[in-house]
């Protein structure tokens, strides 16, 4: 069975890109597409109603903007299937729990409130954080280039898992269906504490902290499939640094998330953290250790 892409919406403009992402994102996949609306309006309508309809005034609302978004998607993508859902609880809470059954959660950076932590509502934040299935939040400005102006090009962002990264793999899934070359990239850094000023040793710690970096980059690729348009980059700087700059040129920048023993979800670092605040595409954060269809 082909799970679902679930978008969440409410009428606010960045939901409106998500739902276009999500809809090009089902026709890739082959997979339906489900446009999810949740509030918690009866926590500030009580038992007013909406006259003659015997339903409260937001909840109409919000199956006129479900209603409304799945025109959207259709029009932009004919023959996927839809459904829609309004659910009167959290939306931090109903996205996650949306994701246990979703092959893909796919959000806009902040929600029609204007409440909004830093640059990344808090809404996305949160379900990035803490949802089991792969999160991609659409940024600013940014529409899915799968279509005619695509720059065909995936980052992801290479960790300390290896082959065995549910980021990679996705990458490299996202990539071949987009026709898009795969940028694999791996960040290194020299600490402070091993430079010297030796002219015989001048640049040494450097050369072994690249190669390690190059190392680890050969191991995680060593299974892609053959047939991926990929290029492997190790660049000196911090990670976050790294890949911010690598989004300039990118269609999709996908990052892992760990787990952390102990914990409830994700905890994201401070990478996952950086660039889903300040990423110039798209970002993907994928839990390491969740595969799905």
């Amino acid at each position: 069975m082909v799970l679902p892409i679930v978008v969440g919406v409410d009428g606010s403009e960045p939901s409106l890109r998500a739902v276009d992402w999500a809809a090009d994102e089902a026709a890739l996949h082959g997979a339906p597409l489900r446009l999810v609306y949740a509030s918690l309006w009866e926590r500030y309508e009580g038992e007013s109603l909406a006259d003659d309809i015997g339903k409260p005034s937001e909840q109409v609302r919000a199956e006129d903007i479900v209603r409304a978004a799945a025109e959207r998607a259709r029009l932009r993508q004919a023959g996927i299937g839809i459904s829609t859902d309004v659910l009167p609880e959290e939306p931090e809470h109903a996205l996650v729990r949306e994701g246990h059954g979703a092959c893909a959660l796919v959000l806009g950076t902040s929600g029609r409130s204007g409440l909004v932590d830093m640059l990344l509502g808090s809404v996305s934040l949160t379900v990035a954080a803490y949802a089991d299935c792969p999160v991609i939040v659409v940024r600013p400005g940014d529409d899915n280039r799968v279509r005619a102006d695509a720059r065909g090009r995936v980052v992801v962002g290479v960790g300390e898992h290896g082959p065995d990264s549910a980021a990679l793999r996705f990458a490299v899934r996202e990539a071949r269906l987009r026709h898009a070359t795969l940028d694999a990239v791996r960040a290194w850094q020299c600490p402070a504490h091993e430079s010297t000023d030796h002219p015989l040793l001048a640049g040494e710690p450097a050369r072994l902290h690249e190669r390690h970096a190059a190392e680890i980059l050969e191991l995680a690729l060593k299974e892609t499939p053959a047939q991926t348009d990929l290029h492997r980059r190790t660049v000196e700087g911090p990670a976050r640094r790294v890949l911010l700059d690598a989004s300039r040129e990118a269609d999709l920048l996908v990052v892992g998330a760990r787990r952390v023993p102990g914990h409830l979800g994700l905890r994201l670092g401070r990478v996952a953290h950086t660039v889903l605040h300040r990423s110039a595409c798209a970002v993907a954060v994928v839990p390491e250790g969740a595969e799905r269809a």
